[in-house]
């Protein structure tokens, strides 16, 4: 893949147990099927599925997708459920070309 033009998804995946993972990946379609369906999930998240996407936001590189996810960690589960509720599914629709 050509990092030139190369974006970082920053994402946020509600679980099954209705828990809150926060990653980031250059392919999220990818990712969530990792997370889903194969031992590449995080560890995390196999014990949780299925999960869904609630949050993505892109980035340019890297440095800023990680500082970003470093920060929303750090959040109350409050906060993040803030967050969602004001740009999830907008930013979904944006990066996903409509679809949910």
């Amino acid at each position: 893949m050509n990092n030139l033009f190369m974006l970082y998804y920053l994402y946020i995946l509600k679980c099954s147990d209705r828990s809150l993972y926060t990653g980031i990946t250059v392919d999220i379609n990818r990712r969530i099927e990792e997370h889903n369906s194969s031992e590449k999930g995080a560890k995390y998240t196999r014990g949780r599925r299925p999960v869904k996407a609630v949050y993505l936001k892109n980035f340019k590189n890297r440095s800023a997708a990680s500082k970003e996810e470093a920060r929303i960690k750090k959040l109350t589960r409050e906060h993040k459920i803030e967050m969602i509720k004001k740009y999830g599914q907008r930013n979904i629709r944006k990066i996903s070309g409509g679809r949910d």
